[in-house]
């Protein structure tokens, strides 16, 4: 079903519930994101670094803490944490989708990023996470937009404006 965390000791389901949180509140997600990039790292860098007030940054990061999601890399104050990818595989009346790191990136810019958060409005989580899929088959050059265009039942300009859009999340998250 799902690649927890190397040390997760955490019921699937609970771990379940926090990734749909991740999936749906895009500030929830860019801190996960951050601490999986930029780890490990302190409260106090993720307020400074994404603006975040200091009771919201405490509430998600005991959040993901507590879903095993993040974990402390050291015992005192102030306490670092560090993250491990996410792979979680869903199968439902036959078709098979994976939320991954690189999703809940993506998820994690909506709120910076126009055009993904208009492709999210349009064609939801699912659908973004399909653009992803040919993000990173565009970004290998097996895809160009006309194809995913097709594919993705879009426009050939809505195929290049989303897919320039994940193509930094696709890069970073190549080996995904």
């Amino acid at each position: 079903m799902a690649k927890s965390p190397a040390w997760s000791t955490q019921p699937p389901i609970q771990q379940l519930q926090t990734i749909a949180d991740l999936l749906e509140t895009p500030a929830l997600a860019r801190i996960y994101a951050y601490i999986l990039r930029e780890g490990p790292v302190t409260v106090s860098n993720i307020v400074a670094d994404l603006d975040f007030p200091q009771g919201t940054a405490y509430d998600y990061v005991q959040k993901l803490e507590a879903a095993e999601f993040v974990e402390k890399t050291q015992t005192q104050r102030p306490y670092n944490y560090n993250a491990d990818p996410v792979s979680l595989t869903l199968t439902t009346d036959g078709e098979t989708q994976t939320i991954t790191s690189a999703l809940i990136a993506a998820v994690a810019r909506r709120t910076e990023n126009d055009d993904i958060d208009m492709y999210i409005d349009r064609h939801g989580v699912d659908g973004l996470a399909v653009a992803l899929n040919y993000a990173q088959e565009y970004v290998d050059g097996t895809v160009n937009h006309r194809i995913a265009a097709r594919e993705l039942d879009l426009s050939p300009l809505e195929a290049e404006i989303i897919l320039q859009a994940l193509e930094p999340i696709a890069r970073e998250y190549a080996i995904e």
